[in-house]
């Protein structure tokens, strides 16, 4: 009767493997022999050290590396556990998204397109929603043999980011601090939107005032408002930041700044109605850039979340160590 210690010992033979190379290639033998099944449990770390030999690092790193495979799951007070028998599956990814808005979705299918054909990618959204990232990461936790996240910035968020293993940890697009050293790709938008306004200042002083709409509930970098207020005192330039666009509220000789998409294609068709011309009549200025607003000429400033995409995936291919804030880019388009 086979049992996965026989299939373990019967790599002894191969020379070149070592003893982590036997444990790990075995069960991998065992669970395409059907000797293992999903939800049957495996040895113990105690049972494997006895009947094998190995050293407990030993066996505790092949079930870990397993794990990062997406062929083993672990649960404490029951143990280790078969979970999938697609032995061809090298690697478990969990992406951890704000939501899948146009310019996201640019980074997904980078990141997509850069993982191998054996990479399986679980996507989730958390909304903003402190609540809902808890729960994922909750139910995440020791399933996946890679977490890339986006985080969100709230006081609970340090607390449930480090509880990943660093060596399986990737932040993407918004930075928030979190003890030791860790890999991110991250954006950076007090300095980078400051810079943005200022290079702008020449034009918008040709309009009377700028008004940026933002709301404190919103998911909107709380950087970028400080970023604006200081623009307007050290240009000596009039404006101002409201809550929200209000339908009607459009005026000539004023620029009008927002993250809000849905608000900013309000405010052209607006624009349209009352016969203003963006670029000549009004200013209008928008953040994130994607395809749809390179189209219709809308002037953005944007990190360029293809390449984040493309970075991230490269990341968890080769699993170089990184460190990086992409740099914004400012499209000069018809708007501004």
């Amino acid at each position: 009767m086979k049992t996965v210690f026989g299939e373990i010992r019967k790599l002894e033979a191969v020379p070149s493997f070592s003893k982590h190379d036997r444990l790990v290639n075995g069960i991998i033998n065992a669970i395409e022999e059907k000797v293992l099944i999903p939800d049957e449990m495996l040895p113990s770390l105690n049972e494997m050290i006895r009947e094998l030999g190995f050293s407990r690092d030993t066996v505790v790193k092949g079930y870990q590396e397993l794990i990062n495979r997406g062929l083993v799951g672990s649960t404490r007070g029951r143990g280790y556990y078969i979970t999938n028998d697609n032995t061809g599956q090298t690697l478990l990814v969990a992406l951890l998204m704000y939501n899948m808005d146009t310019f996201e979705e640019q980074f997904y299918r980078s990141f997509r397109a850069e993982l191998g054909p054996n990479v399986h990618l679980n996507v989730f959204f958390h909304h903003g929603n402190i609540e809902v990232f808890e729960t994922i990461l909750t139910q995440a936790k020791g399933k996946y043999g890679m977490y890339v996240v986006a985080p969100i910035p709230h006081p609970r968020t340090k607390q449930l980011l480090e509880t990943i293993p660093r060596n399986r940890f990737l932040m993407v697009d918004r930075y928030e601090p979190i003890d030791g050293e860790f890999n991110h790709i991250t954006q950076e938008f007090a300095r980078s939107s400051y810079q943005t306004f200022m290079e702008l200042a020449p034009v918008i002083r040709e309009y009377d005032e700028m008004i940026f709409y933002h709301s404190d509930d919103s998911l909107d970098p709380k950087e970028i408002v400080g970023s604006f207020r200081k623009f307007l005192k050290d240009a000596k330039i009039k404006g101002r930041i409201l809550p929200e666009y209000k339908p009607g509220c459009i005026e000539k000789g004023k620029v009008y700044f927002t993250l809000d998409n849905f608000a900013m294609f309000a405010m052209l068709k607006e624009c349209r109605e009352k016969r203003l011309k963006p670029g000549k009549d009004v200013g209008v200025l928008s953040h994130n850039d994607e395809p749809a607003k390179d189209l219709i000429g809308i002037t953005t400033y944007s990190a360029d979340f293809s390449l984040m995409g493309k970075k991230a995936g490269e990341f968890v291919m080769r699993r170089e160590m990184v460190r990086e804030t992409m740099p914004m880019v400012l499209w000069r388009r018809n708007t501004l």
